[in-house]
């Protein structure tokens, strides 16, 4: 049943398009440890830092400037009070490689970062493990394959 804070998301007849251009748009990790978040980030996928304060860290790829994150202290006061929660999982961020193997290596065997999801391939169309990253946030490394015929023909355009 929708509220004032959840309205009903089903677009009516009034229903338009935004007024205005969209700037950016990147996700904001609210994290326990933003300097823990910070090394994790910049050591082993590639950000770097573009603006940073002991409570807020934004990120980018200076290889693909366009993909960027953001590291925010759950209990800084910008945040309402009634959500001033760090993440505890349920947050998986899918980073789509060229060589799914050679990041394993890099990540799980020399790094060593914890492995939650073995490297493998799925009929859906994709290689890849996923590990774990502060606040028990899931990084799904990902190389795009052909899907089985089954899958190709749900891909929209198929």
């Amino acid at each position: 049943m929708p509220t004032e804070l959840t309205p009903e998301l089903t677009p009516g007849p009034t229903a338009r398009r935004p007024a205005t251009r969209l700037g950016g748009f990147y996700p904001v990790l609210a994290t326990r440890d933003v300097a823990a978040s910070r090394a994790f980030y910049t050591r082993h996928l590639g950000f770097e830092v573009t603006f940073e304060a002991d409570w807020y860290v934004s990120l980018r790829r200076p290889d693909a400037p366009q993909y960027e994150l953001a590291l925010l202290d759950h209990a800084h006061p910008t945040v309402p009070q009634d959500h001033r929660v760090a993440l505890r999982g349920g947050l998986l961020l899918n980073f789509e490689v060229d060589d799914v193997d050679a990041e394993h290596q890099r990540l799980v065997t020399e790094a060593g970062l914890p492995e939650v999801l073995p490297l493998r391939t799925e009929e859906f169309g994709q290689r890849h493990f996923i590990v774990a990253a502060p606040d028990d946030v899931l990084i799904d490394v990902i190389t795009v394959v052909p899907p089985s015929e089954e899958y190709a023909a749900q891909y929209a355009g198929a």
